[in-house]
């Protein structure tokens, strides 16, 4: 006969394995996007003498997502990365002072209309 709580098990690994061969190939395109952020953070602190804040950001979030699949896969959690979880918040900079643009100026405006 068959145990209910072995088959029960059986397909759940099943199951896991399934998406583990999903985290796999999203694992590699995430790989990719955080290799491009990664140039163009480069190019981008070259040319404004400054990381930008909105790739750090990315960054930051997308290589958590990484470490998410990372621990899924190893079996060290059960949590399904995003889009089952939340999305990684970035964290607050260790390195570089993003560059800041500074807003700019409006000029002066009558109130009444010009006729």
């Amino acid at each position: 006969m068959n145990d209910p709580k072995t088959e029960a098990k059986y397909e759940s690994i099943l199951l896991r394995v399934l998406w583990m061969i999903v985290y796999i190939v999203v694992w590699q395109v995430a790989q990719f996007v955080l290799g491009v952020v990664v140039l163009v953070q480069l190019v981008y602190r070259l040319i404004y003498g400054a990381p930008s804040a909105g790739l750090m950001s990315f960054g930051d979030s997308l290589s958590q997502f990484l470490a998410q699949i990372g621990r899924f896969g190893s079996f060290h959690s059960d949590q399904k990365p995003w889009p089952f979880a939340d999305w990684p918040t970035p964290r607050t900079p260790e390195g570089e002072a993003p560059h800041a643009v500074p807003p700019a100026p409006h000029p002066a405006r009558d109130e009444e209309p010009k006729l």
